[in-house]
């Protein structure tokens, strides 16, 4: 009798192609995911910079949904003008909402580079605020 190769070589084929696209489907999403697991969450925390003469900084404290997330006390924030880390003239910025701290100003007008960063209870720290003032 007569045997019959005709459909064979197409069936193989479709399997090969399918099973290559299967593989590399799961490798792209491997990487993708694992790439994706060391991005920190986004943290919400407002604090508002201004310069309320030409010698001094005010800082503000607006809270925000992660505000209860920060350090105790002066603790929570460092703030930092033109690359040092400075501390507060008067008033104190603590972790409470409304908290208020004036700082000295270091330049003239619009060359402080001011910068605030927020330490929170895992251990973690953001930039919070940043600013020429």
């Amino acid at each position: 009798m007569y045997k019959r190769d005709d459909a064979v070589s197409p069936v193989i084929g479709v399997i090969l192609m399918v099973a290559i696209t299967v593989i590399l489907a799961a490798v792209i999403a491997a990487f993708v995911f694992g790439m994706a697991g060391g991005v920190d969450k986004t943290r919400v925390v407002s604090v508002v910079g201004e310069r309320i003469s030409v010698d001094e900084i005010k800082i503000t404290n607006y809270g925000g949904q992660d505000a209860v997330q920060l350090l105790d006390g002066t603790d929570a924030f460092n703030v930092s003008i033109n690359g040092v880390i400075v501390e507060a003239d008067r008033g104190e910025l603590t972790n409470i909402v409304g908290s208020i701290a004036y700082f000295e100003a270091e330049g003239p007008a619009g060359q402080d580079d001011v910068i605030v960063t927020g330490n929170f209870l895992d251990g973690k720290q953001s930039v919070i605020y940043s600013s020429k003032l």
